[in-house]
C-alpha cells in the first residue's frame, strides 16, 4: 500500500495550492479517502474526506475555500486549496479508509504547506 502526497509548498496569504494524492496497493475506487493535517505543535485535524460515492465533507475553516475530488480512473484524490490563511500552514496527509472499515488505516508521508507574507 502506498499514498504519495504532492504539490505542497509556500505560498502567500490569499493564494492557492493543490495537492494531490496518488495511492496504489488497495482497491481504491471503494475506499473512502480523507485529508488530515498537523500544524507545529498542534495534533493531526481532519481536513476533509470523500467517500467511495462521492460524498463530501469538510471541517468548518476550510468549508468554501478547500474541495476534495477524487479520480478513480488515476487513483488519485486532490485537495484544491484557495484563499490560504497563515493558520493553514501545516504538514497534510492523506489517508485511506479501506472497504469496509470506518477507520483511516494507510496514510502517506506527508506534504509541507506554508503559508506565509
Amino acid at each position: 500500500v502506498q499514498l504519495v502526497e504532492s504539490g505542497g509548498g509556500l505560498v502567500q496569504p490569499g493564494g492557492s495550492l493543490s495537492l494531490s494524492c496518488a495511492a496504489s496497493g488497495f482497491t481504491f475506487r471503494m475506499s473512502n479517502m480523507g485529508w488530515f493535517r498537523q500544524a507545529p505543535g498542534k495534533e493531526r485535524e481532519f481536513v476533509s474526506a470523500i467517500t467511495w460515492s462521492g460524498n463530501r465533507d469538510y471541517t468548518d475553516s476550510v468549508k468554501g475555500r478547500f474541495t476534495i475530488s477524487r479520480d478513480n480512473a488515476k487513483n488519485t484524490v486532490d485537495l484544491q486549496m484557495n484563499s490560504l490563511k497563515l493558520e493553514d500552514t501545516a504538514l497534510y496527509y492523506c489517508a485511506a479508509a479501506p472497504y469496509g472499515t470506518s477507520q483511516y488505516s494507510y496514510w502517506g508521508q506527508g506534504t509541507q504547506v506554508t503559508v506565509s507574507s
